[in-house]
């Protein structure tokens, strides 16, 4: 069907309407305000969280941020994820930590997941000219992004168990070890098993293609389980550079993006080999 003219409207105002027509774009737009909101709310919840002057969170640049007015959740997840006392929690230690830890995948994760959003949007676009009942690629990003807070939930309950160290300045062994352990599964076979699912997203989902929600739910979630399995090494990193680490998401979530747009392993042993030398100065130093 050719595009609507729109001739009661003016070139701006037709220009617009062609435009928002258009389902990928919207989808494109929908995801770009999910991702900036993620971003907005860690970065008010590093700038509120920690004590002034605190290096893990990037403090030094991020004081100068005027504070964001943020809910009580995401100001007692952020104390937790500092290790500093964040009185009247109990019960809602776990969820505001499982909310924050999904925030924190949603700003590094979703962004690399947008070229498997992509090819969907090219396959229900042909398949929608064809006169095809098609789902909307919504419910694949709601699959994908349940996966990944099933997976906050694991991060949670870690960041819980592990918050007496959480607020530790010191070098440490167990830093070395979480460094170590990433670095190494950068060399895996399921590290770029996972990742070449990542890079070549159009085989799966073509072959899987279905006219139902709930199977287009369950593809995403597997989309994200093949995501998980790259990236949850990398993940764990922030647990010694620091959760609320503003500076150091952004640069696992360019990594990420990096990576998975790649063509070759190099980027992934570049960064096994630079977190295996981090980890083996930190415990040299540590000793």
């Amino acid at each position: 069907m050719a595009d609507p003219d729109f001739p009661h409207l003016s070139g701006a105002e037709r220009t617009v309407a062609r435009w928002a027509l258009s389902p990928p774009r919207l989808i494109y737009c929908v995801l770009a305000a999910a991702i900036l909101l993620a971003w907005l709310m860690l970065i008010g919840a590093a700038r509120v969280g920690g004590p002034p002057g605190f290096p893990d969170a990037g403090q030094r640049w991020l004081e100068g941020l005027p504070e964001m007015p943020l809910p009580g959740w995401a100001r007692t997840a952020a104390a937790l994820c500092f290790g500093t006392t964040a009185p009247g929690t109990g019960f809602y230690a776990l969820p505001s930590l499982t909310l924050m830890w999904f925030l924190m995948a949603a700003a590094t994760m979703l962004p690399s997941a947008l070229p498997m959003v992509r090819t969907y949007c090219e396959i229900t676009d042909t398949a929608h000219a064809k006169s095809a009942r098609v789902v909307s690629p919504l419910v694949l990003v709601a699959g994908y992004l349940t996966l990944w807070l099933a997976c906050s939930v694991a991060f949670a309950a870690l960041t819980l168990a592990l918050r007496p160290l959480l607020g530790e300045r010191a070098i440490s062994p167990a830093a070395a070890a979480v460094l170590a352990a990433a670095g190494l599964y950068q060399f895996s076979g399921l590290k770029h098993a996972c990742l070449e699912k990542c890079r070549n997203p159009f085989g799966v989902l073509f072959a899987r293609w279905s006219d139902r929600p709930a199977r287009v739910f369950r593809l995403g979630a597997e989309q994200g389980l093949w995501c998980l399995g790259c990236c949850w090494a990398l993940m764990l990193v922030m647990f010694a550079v620091g959760l609320m680490n503003v500076l150091w998401m952004a640069l696992i979530g360019l990594f990420a993006l990096v990576e998975k747009q790649a063509t070759s392993k190099v980027p992934s042993y570049l960064a096994g080999a630079i977190l295996l030398v981090w980890s083996a100065a930190l415990l040299v130093l540590s000793l």
